[in-house]
């Protein structure tokens, strides 16, 4: 069994060596994110990410149909006249099939990632997380990693990275010490939303189930997806795709980041001497605090990497020119991208520091309020 535990812990360190400071969300190519994700310019996004340093994808069969158009995406010649499968890292999800419905069943799981690596296009897939664990019992979402955890040994590099995703801190952190416990494994990453954010940064300051709770668990990646709390931090408000608005958020937040995006359009220029759009400072504190938090409450030994999703080139864009505000190259780097070797630019914190404050004054009444406490569609699941 201690084998098994070293294999882990080797496997979650080359992850965190291959992982880059951001990585491509999927949402943006699916019906939740855009009333049309089909007629999107999928594969030129992609290009454009790998050519920024942008290498490695996180999706999900629950994000339709974001895997079907990122795998014709990757198999067409705009991809691999440059970039090889290995150049590259794929991350998706099992156990979420719609809203409201969910399936962590030994036979759905293998046949999900039957029908994820046929979707991708690819035989083998980087990081494989169960999707959203806190609407399952812990016993069923423990069934449903040990069940990946047997694909990886009966089909040796199918399956390179096994985690969890979800939103509730406290639901992850648990399975995460469940999982090391009963399977004598702990897990390799684990994937949370919107709890880094300017409205929400328990992730970092959570003693009880944030980031020093996970390194505790033994998890060696910690992936902080919807940087923007899933487009709420936005001069333009939460995006509306083809199944409506599906946002947690209540009124009265959305008003506040109204408010603080309102505060920012009219005085920013006069604190830092350039116009701020929120969504920009929104990704860099994000990028920013996890930096922070990988040195400081992960003392190094977890890495913590941003998840952003698009829809357009010119989003991308934005994204990593934000990035790169808040990061710099360790050495003097032509280009226009960014790589791990970026580290943390004080200079540009400093900057940027009196209007995270005033943002999260305006937003002081909603500071760390907790989507999960909003009414959600029932779960429907296929395993009793």
């Amino acid at each position: 069994m201690a084998t098994s535990v070293t294999s882990s812990s080797v496997r979650s360190s080359s992850l965190a060596n291959r992982l880059p400071p951001l990585i491509l969300g999927g949402a943006g190519f699916s019906y939740q994110q855009h009333p049309s994700p089909k007629s999107l310019p999928v594969a030129a996004i992609v290009k454009r990410a790998f050519d920024l340093g942008v290498h490695c994808i996180d999706t999900s069969p629950y994000y339709e149909p974001s895997e079907s158009l990122l795998g014709v995406a990757l198999s067409s010649p705009t991809i691999t006249s440059t970039y090889a499968r290995s150049d590259y890292l794929l991350m998706t999800k099992v156990g979420r099939i719609a809203a409201d419905k969910f399936d962590y069943s030994p036979d759905w799981v293998r046949a999900s990632v039957t029908q994820s690596l046929q979707r991708l296009q690819t035989d083998y897939l980087d990081v494989v997380f169960v999707h959203d664990v806190e609407f399952m019992p812990p016993l069923t979402s423990l069934g449903a990693i040990a069940t990946l955890f047997a694909i990886a040994d009966e089909q040796p590099g199918v399956i390179r990275h096994i985690g969890i995703s979800g939103y509730s801190l406290s639901a992850m952190v648990k399975l995460a010490y469940l999982a090391r416990s009963r399977l004598q494994r702990p897990l390799d990453a684990v994937q949370v939303w919107a709890q880094l954010t300017l409205q929400n940064s328990r992730l970092a300051t959570d003693a009880e189930y944030g980031l020093a709770a996970l390194q505790d668990a033994g998890v060696g990646c910690v992936c902080s997806s919807s940087p923007l709390a899933a487009g709420l931090l936005r001069d333009c408000g939460v995006p509306v795709g083809a199944l409506g608005d599906w946002h947690p958020a209540p009124l009265g937040l959305r008003e506040a980041c109204r408010a603080a995006s309102e505060w920012l359009g009219a005085h920013s220029a006069e604190v830092t001497g350039r116009q701020q759009g929120l969504a920009s400072l929104a990704l860099r504190f994000a990028i920013t605090e996890a930096w922070r938090a990988e040195r400081g409450v992960g003392g190094g030994k977890v890495a913590v990497r941003t998840i952003v999703g698009t829809s357009s080139l010119n989003d991308l864009e934005a994204n990593v020119k934000a990035a790169r505000v808040c990061l710099k190259p360790v050495e003097d780097i032509d280009g226009e991208g960014i790589a791990a070797s970026h580290i943390f630019d004080e200079a540009a914190d400093l900057r940027d520091r009196p209007l995270y404050c005033q943002i999260r004054e305006i937003l002081r009444p909603w500071l760390d309020f907790d989507f999960s406490t909003q009414q959600r569609a029932p779960v429907r699941s296929a395993l009793i």
